[in-house]
């Protein structure tokens, strides 16, 4: 939709007030939006209104001064933080004479640019062919006329429904390919439970830090940047955590408010990460002010995709960039960790982050005491390296006796 190159599309913004308390803090993340999607927002057009109009979304006053503005600035595209409707985008493309795009239109583009993976580009697709499934009359007058003409001729079948029939063909075969993708993962998923090795899941608004907290925390390479969307493709990696050992890390995609609900479906097999992870990491940023609002935005759509009953840990990142704040751990009336302050970027905190995953993570500790076989001397040593035994005997045979208190988790491995 967007050309990157030196010279980006100019852009008309469109928001309108319908009583959103938090009228600023959306328009501030709409022009981040068209940045991220490689527009150059040359005028920002704001109103209020009680409800939208039917014909044009907005009042024909306010069309008219968005076609002033098209016209002064020689703009490329105008670009609504609202969804449309076919008829909107359609009358107002007409009036406007140059292309419209609203809110689910904008994130979808930004996603297609991000998408990196077969995986990725193909829920992309999948998003783009629903959403454009209910625009094919969008000002294309070919499509409405009949099949005709030497060697054009058919039987009777309309261009439009021949799009439709096209397009439904389209989204059958990338499903069809999705589901194998998720049976994979599914597969993958199963293998890890199988051999106890639990997964947590990064999730948190888009821009929060979590790809730098990947990073950080697996010393891996993951693209990261102070772009919305800079992550797409889900990434995983094994880490170890001291005084517990493996566990699998995995860096998702980051949610917004408002996400298109084609997208959310899209991004199922993806999201199915999350819904199976064993803790998540909200990752928070601390520094924005809108932070309360982003929480909300974020448990939502872990409602949409049922993973809100999985533990949460919230971890509030970007602690470099306030000066009241210390790396801490915060904790409930129980004494379990429910928010570790951390830095992403210095790596301030991520000790404390290490010893709350490994709490969150270890539930209730077992207190008991464990027979083990004399040729098993590579157990008991790693018994000794995670710090679990109280106390030490010896079996008549020669068998270890060891008093251990330990996490639940870790027991059923050594049972297994």
């Amino acid at each position: 939709m967007f050309r990157q190159n030196r010279n980006p599309e100019k852009a008309i913004l469109v928001q309108i007030n319908f009583g959103d308390e938090d009228f600023k803090a959306k328009l501030s993340e709409f022009r981040e939006l068209v940045l991220s999607a490689g527009a150059d927002p040359v005028a920002i057009v704001t109103g209020t209104r009680k409800t939208p109009v039917a014909k044009y979304f907005v009042g024909s006053g306010k069309a008219q001064e968005i076609q002033q503005l098209v016209m002064q600035h020689a703009a490329d595209i105008v670009i609504f933080n609202h969804p449309l409707t076919p008829a909107q985008e359609r009358n107002l493309e007409k009036l406007l004479s140059t292309r419209v795009l609203d809110r689910t239109g904008l994130i979808l583009d930004i996603f297609a640019q991000r998408a990196r993976t077969f995986e990725g580009k193909l829920q992309v697709e999948l998003a783009q062919l629903q959403h454009l499934s209910t625009r094919l009359v969008r000002g294309w007058t070919h499509l409405e006329r009949q099949k005709g003409g030497i060697g054009l001729r058919g039987p009777g079948e309309a261009q439009l429904e021949t799009d439709r029939r096209l397009i439904r063909v389209r989204i059958k075969h990338i499903r069809k390919r999705l589901e194998k993708v998720r049976k994979q993962r599914y597969q993958a998923r199963r293998k890890r439970q199988q051999s106890k090795i639990p997964t947590i899941a990064l999730v948190g608004y888009t821009n929060a830090g979590k790809s730098t907290l990947f990073n950080q925390l697996t010393q891996a390479k993951v693209f990261a940047a102070e772009k919305l969307f800079a992550t797409l493709d889900p990434t995983l990696r094994r880490i170890e955590l001291p005084s517990f050992g493996s566990v699998v890390l995995a860096d998702t995609v980051g949610f917004i408010r408002h996400l298109p609900h084609d997208l959310v479906e899209a991004f199922r097999a993806t999201l199915e990460e999350v819904k199976d992870a064993d803790l998540l990491l909200h990752i928070v940023d601390a520094h924005d002010a809108g932070r309360h609002d982003y929480i909300k935005e974020v448990n939502n759509v872990l409602q949409q995709i049922e993973a809100a009953e999985v533990f949460q840990l919230e971890v509030f990142n970007k602690l470099d960039l306030l000066s009241d704040k210390n790396a801490i751990i915060e904790r409930d009336q129980d004494d379990k960790p429910i928010r570790v302050w951390v830095s992403a970027k210095t790596g301030d905190g991520i000790e404390l982050l290490h010893q709350a995953m490994v709490e969150c993570l270890s539930g209730q500790k077992v207190h008991c005491c464990l027979r083990v076989a004399a040729k098993s001397g590579l157990l008991r040593s790693q018994l000794y390296d995670l710090d679990v035994v109280l106390g030490e005997q010896f079996a008549d045979n020669g068998d270890f006796l060891l008093e251990v208190k330990l996490p639940l988790i870790i027991l059923q491995k050594i049972k297994d």
